[in-house]
């Protein structure tokens, strides 16, 4: 009997890593191979034919770039910041940040899955059952879930995808990452969709866009005003803490 449950369970243990393996798999291959195809230069060569096929085809057009999006979220394809470009170019400011604010939602969602399902539930219950200092953080984690996913989300350094990763790695319920990646991705994809709303004068005067602007002090000071309102119930909790409150 025990023969027959060893191979099924090590086929189950193994399983439980495709998706992961497929994600980085596809992220290698598309990082050569398309980099070139999701590029600001291919929109620019491209722009006369997205923006006649919108005008033919305008839910059409929402549903393919909504997926095309999706699927460079979800895979880790270079092209997510030309994406959101795309879509102020193709839909303006709004809807445009609405389209792209789901699209990557729906995108991070997919990379949570996958790591929770083949690597966070154990990793979780490892730290879980673990003490001293490992304890310690996973606890830290656990008792400001809500405002640490929103940091990472508003932070501008944090990378997308080491956002996307740390919250399946440390237990986090799919909904609260949802609610999270959505709200605290919003400031960062507006600014991006406002810049894409703009690239007819762009590409008119033969220039690229500044996509440095969202470290300019009119732009990054807010972001980091928020950033700090996120914090500040963890800097407080810690603060009682060391007081005994």
């Amino acid at each position: 009997m025990s023969d027959m449950t060893q191979p099924t369970t090590a086929k189950t243990g193994v399983a439980r890593y495709l998706p992961l393996i497929a994600i980085a798999s596809v992220a290698a291959i598309g990082a050569f191979t398309l980099r070139d195809y999701l590029s600001f230069r291919a929109l620019a060569d491209n722009r006369e034919m997205l923006v006649a096929f919108r005008d033919a085809n305008y839910f059409a057009t929402v549903l393919v770039f909504m997926a095309i999006y999706v699927v460079i979220v979800a895979f880790s394809l270079p092209g997510a910041t030309v994406a959101t470009l795309t879509g102020g170019f193709l839909f303006a400011t709004f809807p445009g940040a609405l389209f792209n604010v789901t699209a990557a939602t729906i995108g991070a969602s997919v990379i949570f899955m996958a790591a929770r399902w083949g690597l966070g539930e154990k990793l979780a219950a490892k730290m879980e059952s673990s003490k001293g200092t490992v304890k310690r953080i996973k606890d830290g984690i656990d008792d400001n879930q809500w405002e640490m996913l929103f940091l990472i989300r508003l932070v501008p350094a944090v990378p997308f995808f080491v956002a996307n990763l740390v919250p399946a790695l440390v237990g986090v319920p799919l909904y609260r990452f949802v609610i999270t990646t959505f709200l605290g991705i919003i400031p960062g994809a507006v600014v991006y969709t406002s810049v894409g709303a703009g690239l007819s004068d762009v590409f008119a005067r033969g220039e690229t866009p500044n996509l440095g602007i969202i470290f300019e002090p009119q732009i990054l000071l807010p972001i980091l005003g928020l950033s700090a309102l996120a914090a500040l119930p963890i800097v407080i909790k810690a603060v009682r803490g060391k007081k005994g409150l």
